[in-house]
């Protein structure tokens, strides 16, 4: 039976682009394939759009592998009984020639087509040489960090999400145009959830909601104005467990302020917490107003454009609020349900801290697998940033110090910036004003730094088995 195939060179992109047309009664296991239809996938060189026409709905998927080694091939998620499949591939390195063929038929009993090619684009020329790793001796990485990703993200236009493996080297990432990703979080659904802001937002705050999957595909894009989505979104985007979206918003408030030296009517910009469902319906708000009268602020009035300035908000395991506050240096336990004040943790808090966990302004307040409160302390006063974990015993209002791993003097981090663990005896902290991401044990001793062309709000490590098969491009042997 003969086949016919045309190939053409894609506008914009360095890949082959194979089209398949059978004559009447040719067939690719039993099921006639008409069409096959390769584009890149956005501006992206490591994914390749794939669309196969049937002509019967049938069961397709296509593996794939570097030219020359099918033994390390790759298969693409099954699309179940279509006439017209759209496939994406992933795990792709750029500038690099595969072989691939369609597999199409009903269940496990799928069929091939013959072998064809295509070539990967190669990636824009400023991403290139983007990140540089030091790491003296990898056979001191935990096992998980080598085969693991970091994953960072570009804050200015073009906003790129990266996930770096252990090597530095760039094996995923998703652009958008005109806008960049402020912060941004991997999912317990294996999805990427950010907040997005163009030019006209600084630092942390943005306009857009976006949520991808590993294919690159967008499950959800809201902006500012749909629904009851008016504030401005700064610093955090969260999932419940309801699916519906977590925010820190913008909130402003009319005050007389001329008992503390300002205007009759003065416009106090605070913080809330605004939860929104996927269709951009206000579920539940709060805001540091329900809590805190502006007027028993003795410096309200020079504090007034950014009075307590929110900086994260996580879910404590009872599911309640933890949110942190970089102005007072305290972190607050909010009640997710009545929106009470249940404690505060830090300066003139609930909690006695002995001098030594004395801490300035919290960054990236999580719960940790140990069950502790862990955060990146920027510490100002001292000129020193360090990771701090905490176990508290809520009752008794005791908090033990569990962790207290110091940055270098010259990694000295005074905004922004994360930490993470990575396993039980070491983390990684992102040193956002350094441009610097580094791992270390928990005594501190340095085992791993990444050096970055970029200001990324954060880093944090996803584990293998987590972005697996989309992505498998381990750093270091394992």
């Amino acid at each position: 039976m003969r086949w016919n195939i045309i190939q053409r060179m894609l506008p914009l992109v360095s890949m082959a682009a194979a089209f398949l047309w059978c004559l009447p009664g040719c067939s690719s296991g039993g099921n006639d394939i008409t069409e096959i239809h390769l584009d890149p996938r956005g501006q992206n060189a490591l994914k390749v759009k794939v669309t196969v026409q049937c002509t019967d709905t049938v069961d397709a998927t296509v593996e794939y592998w570097p030219k020359g080694k099918e033994q390390q091939r790759s298969t693409a998620p099954l699309s179940i009984h279509q006439l017209r499949h759209t496939i994406v591939l992933t795990n792709l390195q750029p500038v690099q020639a595969y072989e691939y063929r369609i597999l199409t038929g009903h269940g496990k009993a799928l069929y091939p087509s013959k072998v064809y090619s295509f070539t990967t684009n190669d990636f824009p020329v400023w991403m290139k040489d983007m990140f540089s790793v030091i790491c003296p001796d990898s056979s001191v990485l935990p096992a998980a960090f080598r085969k693991g990703y970091v994953m960072v993200s570009r804050r200015e236009d073009p906003g790129v999400l990266f996930l770096l493996n252990a090597r530095g080297a760039i094996v995923w990432y998703h652009q958008v145009s005109g806008t960049g990703f402020k912060v941004a979080r991997f999912t317990d659904q294996h999805t990427f959830l950010a907040l997005l802001g163009g030019p006209g937002y600084e630092t942390s705050y943005g306009d857009q909601l976006l949520e991808v999957s590993l294919a690159g595909d967008t499950l959800l894009n809201l902006k500012k104005g749909q629904g009851d989505f008016k504030q401005t979104i700064h610093h955090e985007i969260l999932l419940n467990p309801k699916n519906q979206l977590v925010t820190l918003c913008v909130e402003e408030r009319i005050v007389d302020l001329r008992s503390r030296g300002g205007l009759e009517k003065d416009t106090v910009k605070g913080d809330g917490i605004l939860v929104l469902d996927r269709q951009g319906k206000q579920v539940w708000k709060w805001t540091v107003f329900d809590a805190l009268n502006p007027l028993d602020d003795k410096n309200i009035s020079k504090e007034k454009k950014d009075w307590m300035h929110a900086n994260c908000i996580a879910f404590d395991t009872d599911g309640n609020y933890l949110v942190s506050f970089y102005n007072n240096g305290q972190i607050w336990k909010i009640d997710a349900r009545t929106g009470k004040r249940l404690w505060t943790f830090g300066k003139n808090g609930d909690f006695p801290l002995p001098d030594s966990a004395l801490f300035d302004q919290a960054h990236a307040i999580h719960i940790n697998k140990q069950g502790d409160l862990m955060f990146f302390d920027n510490g100002v006063s001292k000129k020193i940033s360090r990771t701090l974990a905490f176990k508290l015993d809520e009752d008794k209002r005791q908090a033990q110090l569990t962790l207290d791993t110091k940055l270098p003097p010259e990694n000295y981090n005074e905004r922004m910036g994360s930490s993470y663990l990575v396993n039980d005896s070491t983390l990684l902290q992102c040193a956002t004003k350094r441009n610097t991401v580094i791992l270390t044990d928990k005594s501190g001793r340095f085992l791993w730094l990444l050096r970055k062309g970029m200001s990324s709000y954060r880093a944090s490590f996803i584990p293998a088995e987590d972005v697996a098969p989309f992505v498998a491009q381990p750093g270091y042997p394992h």
